[in-house]
């Protein structure tokens, strides 16, 4: 757009505008009139019109950031968990009530339509979740900012259940298109692979050209971000692999017709699923080169089209800092270094200083497997040239740490970016503290453990480099959007505001001795349990009560987060109802929820899920157990579930091993939305705890140093086993084939594991477990009293704020200013 191009005219915010702009799209871009218009097309059409009033404000962000060039952020993630998009869109517009009263005038129900809407399957769990929260808030606050990952045709996986057994099927979300894209195939990139590498000698200069092997082509599709309320609308771009000959019409016509679209299919592969299984040497190929097509076509697309001609790069630092969200995009790092060099004529050194400027490092796991490697082998084949950069940063480090500390060879192995054994591998957390000017950890103790056990030597050399940020999510979405009830209850208390200034809700925390309001909060939670009950029986056919106390875990299933331990406090739960130590009658009623999907090769996860599955109808099928305790579990879990399940939660399951879990952001939604947490010290948990106060909170578990002295002392789970009637006999339930039609190996493996392994230590956690459960039970027969802990979690919660998180990484690392938009 040039200064004399005319403004096109954004549809006027009325009911008569968007009445008028909904039959244009409906007649103009769907082909067709209201009265033989599909489902589809009038939610297309809907989606359309509500993009057409971002379409504006989109261009004018876009136009005032060129003509205005300021610094900004780059955020690079594998994943975006963005959940559906039309409500957001309509709400960011404040276009909520027009929406609904013009589609009524037309005969149309804006719940059927937005119904109609399938989520992107952009990401996995936690971190895509957290991504699009990191987005929403830095378009709400006014940053320049730009998302940067991949679109995958069939994201992570549709999950359903076979004989109780997870099965993964294609998720094909892209089946009907997205109205919320747009294709922008001119801006292709050419990712290379493979090759070859040369050295030459130019004027003096040894220069090294990378000739490679083969190559595809990156196509953007662009994504929308609004700002809440405030004219600005950022942008997440998203890549899509394409061959660079996807059609070879001679080997067609000479009918080797499978051969004539290889080079497609093969190409394509890159950006098919979201995490190829990686068991595999070509799996973790595949994910290797998913990794750096993103970050290549990302760095090329910002210093290729968006910084324009001209720029001088040894001012890049001034102009972006690159986010690397989670070790995933690390490779960026010598990608920028081969940009820099070999690209842009660069001296290393310069380059160099110029590349750690540029970068900043979020960690979301200590787990050591969760921190990628790749085998050398392996990148040296698929990208030779970044391999010899990887082992220059490495040499000159390594220089650095013998210059600082002398020759400890134990301490320099122990550091070194490239790890001998069990096979040469590049440690690419390693890479990614030597490359970056920062690195985070995302809650106040997940930062002081990556000091002090993950990249200790790390933080010995660099102190400086290390700061915290604790995760937050979106208020707009995840209390505005998915709980408007608590919302309308929020702003009749307090007034209008708060979605931008969570902290504004610690003005709730008078009203949590006053009964009226503790009354008109029940109210909104069992207005939600109902919301919930309707969805469960149209979308999965389960029946559940909602006048029982709701209990939720749902989070990817993971060893570390311990299902199993939900798990046994069913399994027991129902022994002592079956066998009449405990009376249904004057039980504390409960349905327990469970939502999770197991990676498709982690056996050990698929088991659990099989037997959460298994125990829930063994449960639900016994006349007497089911009187006071049921189990659900929906497949698939989504966003789009979550924004009716956890508005409907009585009891957060926040149950990981103290010192395994980064943070959590469930944990904060559950919160904000009146839900009490049962959880150890873990994560953000230890925050929430603090924030809320131990009496609106139930905690157990072992504290990290103890679990830590048992494990080093030699930790022997069957001794818990041993000493512990109540876990003895429910670990005896399972084994017996209680849950398994008789059948004693069915289960076997995952009472072996307990007894005998038992990693993340959840029979020593058990009965400390069980008694928090009976401190939950206790607590909720004074209804009036769970209320007003429920209200108070919701008043000191504001913190959990993901627009907070940001003013932490503006101040601690990025250094950005807000840019408003203006007109």
């Amino acid at each position: 757009m040039t200064e004399t191009t005319p403004p096109i005219a954004t549809p006027e915010h009325t009911v008569e505008g968007f009445v008028r702009q909904y039959l244009r799209e409906l007649t103009y871009t769907q082909g067709t009139t209201l009265e033989r218009a599909s489902v589809d097309d009038k939610y297309l059409a809907l989606a359309r019109t509500a993009r057409a009033y971002l379409m504006s404000r989109w261009n004018r962000t876009v136009t005032q950031q060129y003509r205005q060039p300021v610094r900004g952020v780059a955020y690079l993630s594998a994943e975006y968990l963005l959940g559906r998009q039309l409500d957001n869109a309509l709400i960011a517009s404040g276009l909520e009530d027009i929406a609904q009263e013009a589609l009524a005038s037309l005969g149309l129900s804006l719940d059927e339509l937005r119904a109609a809407e399938v989520e992107p399957g952009l990401g996995n769990g936690g971190l895509g979740r957290l991504a699009a929260c990191f987005i929403d808030s830095l378009a709400t606050m006014n940053i320049p900012a730009i998302g940067y990952g991949i679109r995958y045709e069939y994201g992570i996986f549709r999950q359903t259940f076979v004989d109780g057994r997870q099965v993964e099927e294609p998720d094909s979300w892209l089946d009907h298109g997205s109205p919320w894209e747009i294709a922008r195939p001119e801006q292709e990139v050419e990712i290379a692979f493979g090759g070859h590498t040369e050295k030459t000698t130019v004027n003096g200069v040894e220069r090294t050209t990378w000739t490679p092997g083969w190559s595809v082509l990156a196509i953007p599709y662009n994504y929308m971000v609004p700002g809440y309320l405030n004219g600005r609308v950022n942008t997440l771009r998203l890549w899509s692999a394409r061959a660079t000959r996807a059609f070879d019409l001679k080997i067609f016509n000479y009918g080797d017709y499978a051969a004539a679209v290889r080079a497609q299919t093969f190409a394509e592969n890159i950006t098919k699923v979201l995490y190829p299984e990686d068991s595999t040497p070509q799996g973790k190929e595949l994910r290797l080169q998913q990794q750096y097509f993103f970050v290549a076509a990302s760095l090329h697309d910002y210093i290729e089209r968006l910084l324009g001609e001209g720029f001088d790069l040894r001012r890049l630092p001034e102009r972006i800092t690159f986010q690397l969200n989670d070790t995933h995009p690390v490779i960026a790092i010598p990608e920028l270094m081969r940009i820099l060099v070999d690209l842009k004529g660069l001296a290393w050194d310069e380059a160099w200083e110029i590349t750690r400027k540029c970068f900043a490092y979020t960690c979301h796991t200590l787990l050591p497997e969760a921190l990628e490697v790749w085998p050398v082998e392996l990148m040296s084949r698929l990208l030779p040239r970044h391999m010899e950069i990887i082992y220059r940063i490495n040499d000159e480090f390594l220089a650095q740490v013998r210059e600082r500390y002398g020759d400890d060879e134990m301490l320099v192995r122990r550091m070194s970016i490239i790890a001998e054994h069990p096979e040469r591998a590049v440690r690419m957390a390693f890479l990614a503290s030597v490359g970056t000017s920062k690195i985070n950890g995302v809650a106040e103790l997940h930062s002081q453990l990556l000091r002090e056990k993950v990249l200790t030597d790390f933080a010995d050399l660099w102190p400086e480099k290390f700061t915290n940020v604790t995760n937050g999510v979106t208020p707009r979405r995840f209390v505005r959007l998915s709980n408007p009830g608590l919302s309308a209850l929020i702003t009749e208390a307090i007034g209008d505001g708060w979605a931008t200034d969570l902290e504004r809700l610690r003005e709730l925390e008078p009203l949590a001795d006053d009964a009226a309001f503790r009354a008109k909060f029940r109210e909104v939670k069992q207005a939600n349990k109902h919301r919930l009950v309707d969805l469960l029986a149209r979308r999965d056919g389960i029946v559940i009560d909602p006048d029982t106390m709701l209990d939720v875990m749902v989070k990817r299933l993971h060893e570390y987060k311990r299902q199993m331990l939900k798990v046994l406090h069913v399994v027991s739960t129902y022994d002592k109802l079956r066998t009449g130590e405990l009376d249904p009658a004057s039980a504390v009623h409960r349905t327990v929820v469970f939502g999770a999907k197991a990676a498709p090769g982690y056996k050990m996860a698929k088991e659990i899920i099989a037997l959460i599955n298994h125990v829930g109808a063994r449960v639900n099928a016994d006349p007497v157990v089911s009187q006071a305790l049921r189990v659900a579990f929906p497949a698939n879990y989504n966003v789009t579930v979550a924004e009716t399940l956890i508005p409907a939660a009585d009891l957060s399951e926040q149950i990981s091993l103290a010192g395994k879990e980064a943070s959590g952001t469930g944990n904060m939604k559950f919160a904000l939305n009146g839900a009490l947490t049962v959880g150890t010290d873990d994560g953000a948990n230890v925050e929430i705890r603090q924030l809320v106060g131990d009496d609106h909170f139930f905690l157990f578990g072992l504290t990290e140093p103890e679990a830590s002295a048992i494990q080093e002392a030699g930790y022997r789970p069957s001794a818990h086993y041993e000493q512990n009637p109540s876990l003895r006999h429910a670990l005896d339930l399972i084994a017996s084939g209680e849950f398994s039609g008789g059948d004693r190996s069915v289960f076997e493996p995952i009472v072996s594991n307990l007894l005998y392994e038992d990693r993340f230590m959840v029979l020593a956690d058990y009965q400390s477990y069980m008694d928090a459960q009976e401190r939950v039970d206790a607590a909720y027969r004074d209804q009036d009293a769970w209320s007003r802990s429920a209200v108070l979690n919701v008043a000191r919660s504001g913190f959990f704020s993901s627009d907070r998180s940001m003013r932490d990484y503006l101040d601690r690392i990025w250094h950005v200013d807000p840019m408003p938009i203006e007109g």
